[in-house]
């Protein structure tokens, strides 16, 4: 179907909308510089603004963009020239722009034009800068550290503050941890430059599908090298090696036996290093830890050793006699064993606290002490390093320093008996674990 041919329609002025000849620079009639118009667009997309659209907004004769639904709706009526013109032939009206809007100055873009808030659309005001440009932000002060002395200078790499020089604390100062209904805390001690404890904690299922809670607690020898090394590696690969295994059907009294046995080796792997090293440190020895752990399921009670950190058992009802689950590897124990003193006189001995038995690669030949419990009543087991039991010795004194709900808030009851060994001087390095028996069903799952 041939289409009836259509005259080029005439330009009009863009302010009074006087028709214009070829080539004029300024309107004829109101004086308006052409050469600041910019072309009109081919096409007008439909745009919605303040709730109308723009097409509508920017006055006649601008035609709506319409999908193949209907028709477009009707444009509104143009405005009346200012001065007659020769009639348009056949074909669409070129839309008119209103008189009261200027043309875009070229020299700023379409799209720095801001609307304006009432019904329709300005193009004669540009986009306001942004004010006070920010610098972005140096990433190493977002993540860098606030002395906790000076609460204002920033922590450097080695741990010192940069403003007044305090020491920071580190990681491993303070640490606490609950996996399901255990808990454990470790505090550095008020004498101790460092922690040098470190423990393992967690839950899992048996075959049978029934709960086990684990603990480890590692504490480091002081006189050795890296210490705080030594008792991180054996606590973890302890831990890890019991929830390993117990799920596989392992006994626990088993378990424990070789979870102690890989937790040596993870420290003697520590002392391997160059030959040359031991030329420049010839007085160095291998790391070295004491380790101390416990199984509790539903109705076993197993513990594991070597060292001199101890197991202690508190019944729940208080009325019942609390024990200590362990012997310690020290010389005060050999003593008291050989009948040459009795418990009191080898403690108090300044040779009481040297063991004689730990992990490391210059230990003696390793003899991992495990022994199995099934306890007749509900409790809770307390697992310790010295820090803590050189202020609550006997398992009297310990059940009465355990709150009463330790079993329902064992982590309360860990930072109790931490508080307690710190009132008490804090000599040393204090790491206690909670456990409570028999194992809850709560307590099933992956650790």
């Amino acid at each position: 179907m041939s289409q009836i041919p259509r005259q080029a329609a005439l330009p009009t002025c863009p302010s009074c909308a006087e028709p214009l000849d070829a080539g004029d620079r300024f309107c004829g009639a109101c004086g308006y510089d052409l050469s600041a118009v910019p072309p009109r667009p081919d096409d007008t997309p439909t745009l919605t603004m303040n709730g109308a659209e723009v097409s509508a907004a920017l006055g006649a004769g601008m035609p709506a963009a319409h999908g193949a639904d209907g028709p477009p709706p009707p444009p509104p009526p143009a405005p009346a020239p200012a001065a007659a013109g020769p009639p348009l032939s056949a074909g669409p009206q070129p839309p008119a722009a209103p008189p009261a809007a200027p043309a875009v100055p070229p020299s700023v873009p379409a799209a720095s034009v801001s609307p304006d808030p009432a019904p329709g659309v300005r193009f004669d005001r540009p986009a306001e800068p942004e004010e006070y440009p920010l610098q972005a932000p140096d990433p190493r002060l977002a993540v860098a550290k606030v002395c906790v002395a000076c609460r204002a200078g920033r922590v450097d790499d080695d741990g010192y503050c940069e403003n007044c020089g305090h020491a920071q604390p580190r990681e491993r100062d303070h640490m606490e941890q609950e996996s399901g209904p255990i808990a454990a805390v470790s505090d550095r001690g008020l004498r101790h430059h460092r922690n040098e404890d470190s423990f393992s904690v967690g839950h899992t299922a048996l075959p049978d599908g029934g709960p086990a809670l684990v603990a480890i607690v590692c504490d480091g020898v002081s006189s050795a090298t890296r210490p705080d090394d030594a008792s991180y590696a054996a606590a973890q690969t302890a831990g890890r090696t019991l929830l390993a295994a117990l799920p596989q059907g392992a006994h626990p009294q088993q378990a424990m036996h070789e979870a102690i046995v890989a937790a040596s080796h993870a420290v003697n792997a520590l002392a391997e290093e160059p030959a040359t090293a031991r030329e420049h440190t010839p007085h160095q020895n291998a790391p070295a830890c004491t380790l101390v752990g416990a199984i509790v399921t539903a109705g076993l009670l197993v513990v594991g050793w070597v060292g001199d950190s101890r197991v202690y058992w508190v019944p729940a009802d208080r009325s019942s006699p609390p024990a200590r689950l362990t012997e310690d590897d020290s010389w005060a124990a050999q003593m008291v064993s050989a009948g040459l003193m009795n418990e009191a006189e080898a403690y108090a001995d300044e040779r009481a606290h040297a063991i004689t038995g730990w992990l490391g690669a210059d230990a003696y030949e390793l003899e991992p002490h495990t022994a199995a419990f099934k306890p007749d009543r509900p409790g809770v087991v307390i697992v310790c390093t010295d820090g803590l039991w050189n202020y609550a010795e006997g398992a009297e004194e310990m059940a009465e320093t355990l709150p009463l709900d330790a079993a329902a808030r064992p982590l309360h009851a860990a930072q109790v008996l931490v508080g307690h060994a710190l009132d008490g001087g804090g000599h040393d390095n204090v790491t206690v674990a909670l456990l409570p028996f028999p194992a809850p069903a709560q307590g099933a799952g992956s650790a």
